[in-house]
């Protein structure tokens, strides 16, 4: 090498791939955040709105983790064959979001009569679907229904 010879070029091409690749990790553990963040709490509801779905009362007011005041009869006031929300053969998830220093996640729940759950043109079945919040608390995974805020 002399001193009016350019040094080599060095390649810039792993650079750009571990940027790419980098960059690509970075977006996919983003994704996952987002997609899982709230999965606990939406594990418990499933286990809870399964249980109702099957007619297991019992086990469903269980699940609920109630306080004292809420007694069976309000619970099957609430969730029963012939409760405000009753009767439920099928169930969906729609939404869930968290409260700034909030315990806990409210989930909006589509709950519908109909097995399986209608679909989004069936404009007669879906009059009769309702939407439900319930707030899972975080710590030990209990639901109620939300706090007024």
């Amino acid at each position: 090498m002399t001193l009016l010879e350019p040094p080599p070029e060095l390649q810039s091409k792993p650079r750009a791939v571990t940027y790419a690749i980098g960059g690509a990790m970075f977006v996919t553990l983003i994704v996952f955040y987002f997609a899982f963040r709230y999965f606990p709490e939406k594990r418990a509801a499933e286990a809870f709105m399964n249980a109702v779905v099957a007619g297991d009362m019992p086990k469903a007011y269980e699940l609920w983790q109630p306080s004292s005041s809420y007694k069976m009869q309000d619970f099957l006031a609430d969730w029963g064959m012939d409760g405000y929300y009753g009767p439920v053969k099928s169930y969906k998830i729609v939404h869930a979001s968290a409260l700034k220093d909030s315990n806990g996640v409210i989930l909006v729940i589509a709950v519908s009569p109909f097995s399986p759950f209608p679909q989004e043109t069936d404009a007669e079945k879906n009059r009769r679907t309702r939407f439900v919040n319930i707030f899972v608390k975080t710590d030990d995974k209990s639901l109620s229904f939300p706090p007024e805020y």
